[in-house]
This record gives structure tokens, C-alpha cells and sequence, in this order.
């Protein structure tokens, strides 16, 4: 497909362009090639996004490998987990416009000719696709992974375990330094929480919807594998560019956004996708209302028996053969 990044490097009045892509060190046959957007979130914000950089580095190089010019930039994101119970709480849901309109800026002020979106903790997942959808060039979303649980006492923890001590406490039924060391061992590495919150709910939403690549999604986010997979998704897409497509609007369907909402209510997932999947289907020009999730949520049985309401964690998802499992 024609590279619309052309329209910033090709002819004489764009020698002021070219001079700007000499300054950040490209050469003439880099000015020839495939700009790739790559949107991250990597920083000290949350332990969710801070396995993006070995991640966003491993893509950076596929993307080259491959024959395009990684350009990378960062997004700005709200966790829930920090962000609750005081005035920041107000700041999350509307990060997900952010993030939305990030991309969009990004990518279509810079004429980049594909995406490349990690997503990490709570609204960085729809925001990301959502900008996709938006700017409808080839693009794939990678999940940045979960963090292993914790060990305490015998039993597997995470990040619910540390709120629903503070509530113990509070109700008498647990001593202060129990909880204490609760909080110590429930979150042992970087990665978004580890059971079926809106994190992990909303990557294995992208896997369903077709923008991740297939059964990547529940790889714990310390896994080095995870640079395998980021660079496999590089090549990928520039293969996907080069095909010309198929873009997120041909892949966001509305049987594809029915799939989504089933593997959430399969696995009890968060009921944050109800607000997220209208969102994403809005930015594709579909109407897929709450209540049409809430008719998909109705007909599907639970087979997922993870937290918070059940046992398991992202991690035994993995275990046991990934999002592939649930979604066959």
C-alpha cells in the first residue's frame, strides 16, 4: 500500500522535514522506508506499565529487521490502583480519551504509516485500541502481561488480597500487622494485577477482537519471552502494511466485538468492558450498545473460575494453555 508517510519526506518542499529526520539521525534510505508508530506507556506511573521497556525495545528492533523505521512515543496513563479513593479517581476514565487522542494526534500529525500499541494498567487498553480503530492503519496491540502472584500463608495473592485486608482490619476480623505482611507479599513484580480485573479482561478482549496476536495476551509481563513475541508482532505488521491491511476497521466486526464480550462474561471478567467495547465499537462506526452486552454477557456461561470472584490468576491461565483455551 502507498506510504503515506511520503507525504513528510519526498520532494522539494519537504527539505525542512527530511533536515528534522536528520536531526534524530536518519538516513536517506531510512527516509525511503515505513515509519511505525510505536505508543507505549513505560515510566514510573504503575508496576503495570513497567515491563513495556524491554518489550518496546525488542519491537523497535523488529520493526528495523523487518525493513521499517520504529518511532516510538508515550501516552499518558491513570491507574486505578493508585489513582482510587481520593480526588485522582476522577483522572482514570478520562485517560482513556487521552490515550485516544494521543494516538490520533500522533499518528496522523506525523503521517506514520503503521501502529504498534502496548497496553499496561486499566484505561491504557481501550484507549490504545480505540486510537487504532480511530487512525485505521495497519496496527497490532500487544499486552504488556501481568504480574506473578503473590505467597503468603500458604495461598496464592494479589493486589484484591491487600484491599480486602484493609477491610478485614477495618470490620476487627484481622490483625494490622497480618495485613501488613499481605501488603508486603501480595504484588512481587512489575505487571498489571494478576487476576481478571480490567487489565487482563481488556487483553484478552484484544485477542478476541482480532488486534492482538493469538494466545499472547495472559504471557506474565516478566516473562523474556515477551521480546520474542513483541518482535514477532513488529514483523508482522510491516508484513500486514506491505499486504495493505487489514486495518483495525475491518477487523473490529460487530460479531468480533460479540466474541469479546463473551470471552469477558466466560470468565467473569471486569464489568468496566461494558463501558470499554461500546467505546471501541464507536470509534469503527458501530453501534454496540451496554445492553448489547449485556445480551452476550446473558447467554454465555462462566467457565473461568478466576479472580476476584474465583481462584485462579493470569498466571494459571498461562499454565494452563492461555487465552486460546477459553476462547476454543
Amino acid at each position: 500500500m502507498p506510504l503515506r508517510s511520503r507525504i513528510t519526506t519526498e520532494g522539494l518542499d519537504r527539505a525542512p522535514h527530511r533536515a528534522f529526520y536528520r536531526a534524530m539521525g536518519l538516513s536517506d534510505e531510512d527516509l525511503g522506508k515505513p515509519q511505525v508508530g510505536i505508543v507505549h506507556f513505560k515510566g514510573d506511573q504503575t508496576p503495570c506499565n513497567q515491563t513495556h521497556g524491554f518489550q518496546v525495545d525488542a519491537a523497535r528492533l523488529g520493526i528495523a529487521a523487518a525493513g521499517g523505521v520504529p518511532r516510538e512515543f508515550a501516552a499518558p496513563s491513570v491507574s486505578d490502583g493508585i489513582s482510587m479513593n481520593h480526588e485522582g479517581m476522577k483522572y482514570s476514565l478520562v485517560s482513556r480519551e487521552l490515550v485516544a487522542d494521543t494516538i490520533e494526534a500522533t499518528v496522523n500529525g506525523l503521517a506514520y504509516d503503521a501502529l504498534l500499541g502496548f497496553g499496561g494498567c486499566d484505561k491504557t487498553l481501550p484507549g490504545v485500541m480505540m486510537g487504532m480503530v480511530r487512525v485505521n492503519v495497519p496496527a497490532i496491540f500487544l499486552y504488556g502481561g501481568s504480574a506473578l502472584p503473590g505467597r503468603h500463608a500458604g495461598r496464592d495473592l494479589t493486589a484484591l488480597d491487600a484491599y480486602e485486608a484493609v477491610g478485614a482490619v477495618m470490620a476487627g476480623r484481622m490483625d494490622p500487622a497480618e495485613a501488613a505482611r499481605i501488603e508486603h507479599a501480595c504484588l512481587p513484580t512489575v505487571g498489571a494485577c494478576g487476576g481478571q480485573f480490567t487489565a487482563n479482561t481488556m487483553a484478552m478482549v484484544g485477542e478476541a477482537l482480532g488486534l492482538s496476536p493469538p494466545n499472547t495476551s495472559m504471557i506474565p509481563g516478566v516473562y523474556s519471552v515477551r521480546a520474542a513475541v513483541a518482535q514477532g508482532a513488529a514483523k508482522r505488521l510491516l508484513a500486514m502494511l506491505a499486504a495493505g491491511g487489514p486495518r483495525p476497521r475491518e477487523i473490529v466486526t460487530r460479531r468480533a466485538l460479540e466474541n469479546a464480550a463473551a470471552v469477558v462474561a466466560a470468565t467473569g471478567g471486569s464489568t468496566n468492558a461494558a463501558l470499554h467495547l461500546p467505546a471501541i465499537a464507536n470509534e469503527a462506526g458501530i453501534r454496540f450498545t451496554m445492553a448489547d452486552c449485556a445480551a452476550v454477557f446473558a447467554r454465555t456461561p462462566l467457565i473461568g473460575d478466576l479472580r476476584p470472584g474465583g481462584r485462579f490468576t493470569a498466571w494459571d491461565v498461562h499454565e494452563a494453555g492461555g487465552t486460546a483455551v477459553i476462547l476454543g
